[in-house]
């Protein structure tokens, strides 16, 4: 599943975009003020060549965009957009050009530590008044800036508006690549969770202030594994019809999915957003449009609908049809037409009283891609030439090897013939279809395979026809968590060269589609999954439209496999897999202690996991509350009690859950922590190996728990964390309490090893001795040896403990390890990590782990609180599998508790 989502989706199908001058960023000044309060952001202005020169005095008279990096983002990313718009800007003699900006956010790790977020909004607030006053004199002054923001680039230009102080008529438009719109990917600390419930609430509440801004979020697709698509789709609001959503695969011109850092340099994607950047210019203000509808109809036109013609707001609903053409009349319902070298045009007309009894549909396809208009509607009713008709090439739609018009002839009434022009082709070669024909016989249903046939089963279905256009309508395919393979097979009558099929798998509720070019004949392979499940109040089945050659049948086949389930799994669910490792820990512990306390005997990891660690003692009870939680009475009893919701009632209301998936990450979670131990294990026995060979090691004794000298090490590593940050606190008592089960078994194994000699010494010395001895003389030898065994026995027990505690221990280092990144980045601007968000559990934590470092199992086993903490362990994973799948914060505060009890069982 992981080497399905890495590696195996598709090849990388962008360009890359290139400098033609050497890219240069010049440093904006900014008020001292926000300097001061923002030590480690910056702003630049990006340039090239003579155009750097020339604004280095920032007489700018260009249209500003704004670019926001993302997570570990660089401000110099900005070069491919503010490259390609320069050229562009060549093109039209600059009449038109753009200024690019851009923010320095020091590559800070904003989606896994949150508590920057809300700093580098206010600075992006900032930065926006210093560009506007760049332009205060100039004629044509903006007053509002676009914004681009890669990844947490655009969830911090999105919560621009949640500011008390922004005007919202500073941005005008958003587009946001491969953000994460929905939730944090990991959400590993409160901040990060409550920035977005903020920014996403004011979203939904105040939907109404959000009009005149116009939003556009592209999603990478599958080739994007840190962001899944389904996370980019910007919520759906009835008020809110300025944003639109699209994953990058279905982008005209594109039809490409992007990985995470490639949506910001893919060619073919920045040359769509730099043609909607020059079409949304009013020509009056020389900025972008301050008409809502047009930017819309622009963006709708590159990003999801591109009828291959240059944008006109207003296009010319007739259009006269000149030039000294031949007119040929064609009354087949099916035409075809191959132009090569031909040095005069013609009107190909194709009257439609003749079809309008026998057909729904007319389709035409033409493979010259170029811009100019082609096919006409016309209303004349006698003559077989038409002077003025209109243009339908409006409605047509373009692919990546043709541009094709489809029509509903019941939707024109009033058109007497269809006309297709075909200019002369000196030294051009293209194909032109038209073909008449009922909508029932070229749509066809194929039910989908089930989920659990394991592809043992297959839905297979032949298209005899010999037609231009196919639909394959897929029935109950509409869950995320279904994912099939489609195998497309053309066989062709003779052996002659064709133009390539097209193959697009169309999602009707959401711009997802993904397009294949094939040869003909060939067999294709194509990967059907969902980014969004469907909505409930849409009833639209998702189409496979084949565009074929003629005279070749088609014969399609679908096969599920169980390696594609976990691939769904895997994206859709990888971030919950370390609550269920820890959660399998947990039981673990759990059980060990419940072992030591019924049998004196501390069991080892890995067996005590195989036998504790099981999907029935937690899953059935979050089910059931899951359940429940669809009555309002329980909901009120549930709301009364201050209780969070449960994170898999919450996945389920975004179509993210579904069967047995939860089942799978347990076992999942099972598998990781089993070879987590045994990686514990081998290492503890190279270690231990290593340390023999250099160093004696000390008589095996107990130890206090607490000493004064000890008590100064946990003052000292409080105050660190007060004073600098918890996760650094937390990491250096980690480092310190890996030595604990690593001295231990090198002691006990040395002992072991020594008392084994000594006996063998023993035995040896009694053979050749003379001198009879009493019975009462070996009695201390005995006694010493049995008190010899004892110890190392007990020093196992412990050793098994320390491991088992050392692996939950290991995974709080490894939630909070972001935050501890983030203030080693930052320590030249700040020693003091503010907000940290694991100040407060990190002196707990470090006082906890300073008495079980001392503590034995022996101290455990005669205390009396041992049942209730071998107890608590199983609540505990079900609290964690309840409200941690999507607050992954929560994780150590469960264990810390668990810990915490069992310091309490050394004392009391």
């Amino acid at each position: 599943g992981v080497r399905d989502v890495l590696f195996l989706y598709e090849e990388n199908r962008c360009s890359m975009t290139y400098m033609y001058e050497y890219p240069e960023y010049l440093k904006i000044k900014i008020p001292k003020k926000t300097a001061r309060r923002y030590p480690a952001y910056e702003l630049y202005l990006y340039g090239e060549g003579s155009y750097a020169e020339e604004n280095k005095n920032l007489q700018l008279t260009g249209i500003p965009v704004l670019f926001l990096p993302g997570n570990a983002g660089s401000y110099k990313q900005v070069r491919s957009l503010g490259s390609i718009a320069l050229r562009k800007a060549e093109d039209v003699d600059f009449k038109y050009h753009f200024n690019f900006f851009s923010v320095n956010f020091n590559e800070e790790l904003v989606a896994l530590y949150g508590g920057s977020l809300q700093r580098q909004t206010k600075f992006v607030h900032e930065c926006i008044k210093v560009i506007l006053k760049l332009y205060r004199d100039q004629e044509f002054a903006p007053t509002s800036v676009a914004i681009v923001g890669h990844s947490m680039g655009g969830l911090i230009a999105r919560a621009l508006l949640t500011l008390k102080n922004f005007k919202p008529e500073l941005i005008n438009l958003l587009i946001t690549q491969a953000t994460p719109h929905v939730a944090p990917v990991m959400p590993l600390d409160r901040y990060l969770t409550d920035f977005y419930t903020a920014v996403n609430n004011h979203w939904n509440l105040k939907a109404q202030d959000l009009r005149n801004l116009t939003t556009l979020s592209v999603a990478g697709g599958f080739r994007d594994y840190q962001v899944r698509s389904g996370l980019a789709f910007l919520p759906r609001l009835s008020q809110h019809d300025s944003a639109l959503s699209v994953v990058s695969s279905a982008v005209p011109r594109a039809w490409a999915s992007t990985d995470h850092l490639s949506i910001v340099w893919c060619k073919e994607l920045i040359l769509a957003t730099i043609r909607a950047f020059f079409d949304l210019i009013d020509e009056n203000t020389r900025q972008i449009t301050e008409d809502p509808k047009k930017r819309m109809s622009v963006l709708n036109h590159h990003f999801v609908r591109h009828p291959a013609k240059i944008f006109e707001e207003n296009p010319e609903t007739f259009t006269e049809l000149t030039g000294a053409f031949m007119w040929i009349t064609v009354k087949a319902s099916k035409w075809t037409y191959s132009v090569y070298n031909d040095s005069d045009g013609k009107y190909f007309t194709f009257p439609l009283a003749s079809h309008r009894k026998s057909c729904s549909h007319v389709y035409c396809e033409n493979s010259m891609l170029d811009t100019s208009s082609w096919i006409y509607g016309c209303m004349n009713t006698n003559s077989s030439m038409c002077l003025e008709a209109a243009d339908l090439s409006w409605r047509a739609e373009l692919l990546p090897t043709t541009k094709v018009v489809m029509l509903k002839l019941q939707d024109y009434p009033s058109l007497s013939h269809i006309v297709i022009q075909v200019p002369p082709a000196v030294g051009n070669k293209y194909n032109m279809g038209c073909e008449f024909f009922k909508e029932d016989s070229r749509t066809v249903q194929l039910p989908v395979t089930h989920l659990f046939s394991f592809g043992l089963s297959s839905s297979k279905i032949l298209l005899n026809s010999t037609g231009l256009l196919y639909n394959v309508q897929l029935q109950h395919f509409n869950q995320i968590y279904q994912a099939f393979k489609i195998y497309i097979e053309s066989h062709c009558q003779s052996p002659k060269e064709r133009k390539p099929s097209v193959y697009r798998l169309h999602i009707p509720w959401s711009h997802e589609d993904s397009i294949i070019v094939a040869k003909v004949p060939s067999l294709t392979e194509i990967s059907a999954r969902l980014h969004i499940a469907q909505p409930p109040n849409d009833s639209n089945l998702p189409e496979l439209n084949i565009y074929s050659s003629p005279d070749c049948q088609y014969e399609v086949k679908i096969k599920s496999y169980p390696f594609i389930l976990v691939f769904q799994i895997i994206r859709f669910h990888a971030g919950a897999f370390p609550v269920y490792i820890v959660s399998n820990i947990l039981l673990t512990y759990g059980g060990q202690l419940s072992t030591l306390r019924s049998t004196g005997q501390c069991s080892d990891f890995s067996l005590e996991l195989v036998r504790t660690a099981k999907p029935y003692k937690v899953e059935p009870l979050i089910s059931i509350v899951v359940f429940l939680q669809g009555f309002n009475w329980f909901r009120e009893i549930w709301e009364s009690l201050s209780l969070p919701e449960v994170d898999a009632a919450v996945l389920s209301s975004q179509d993210a859950w579904f069967p047995l998936v939860s089942l799978i990450l347990f076992l999942f979670g099972t598998g990781i922590a089993y070879w987590s131990g045994v990686f514990f294990s081998t290492s503890l026995r190279l270690f231990s190996s290593l340390w023999l060979t250099l160093i004696r090691p000390t008589v095996l004794q107990k130890d206090k728990l607490l000493t004064p000298r000890r008590l100064c090490g946990v003052i000292s590593l409080a105050l660190v964390s007060w004073t600098t940050c918890g996760a650094f606190a937390v990491f250096i008592i980690y480092l310190q309490y890996l030595f604990k089960p690593l001295h231990i078994f090198v002691t006990s194994v040395f002992h072991f090893q020594d008392s084994g000699h000594s006996e063998e010494t023993s035995q040896n010395s009694s053979v050749h001795t003379v001198k009879p001895q009493s019975s009462m003389d070996g009695v201390p030898e005995a006694t010493q040896s049995l008190s010899n065994r004892t110890t190392i026995a007990e020093a196992v027990n412990s050793l098994k403990m320390h491991i088992t505690i050392l692996n939950l221990f290991t995974w709080i280092v490894l939630l909070n390890l972001p935050s501890l990144i983030y203030w080693l980045k930052n320590l030249r601007y700040n020693v003091r990590l503010d907000p940290d968000p694991c100040r407060s559990t990190a002196i707990i934590i470090i006082c906890i782990l300073e008495i079980l470092m001392n503590s034995s199992t022996s101290q455990v086993k005669s205390s009396k609180l041992l049942k209730t903490a071998a107890k608590v362990p199983l609540p505990l994973s079900v609290a964690m599998l309840a409200f941690g799948r999507m607050h992954l914060y929560r994780v150590p505060h469960f264990v810390t508790f668990s810990l915490l009890l069992h310091v309490l069982c050394c004392i009391v």
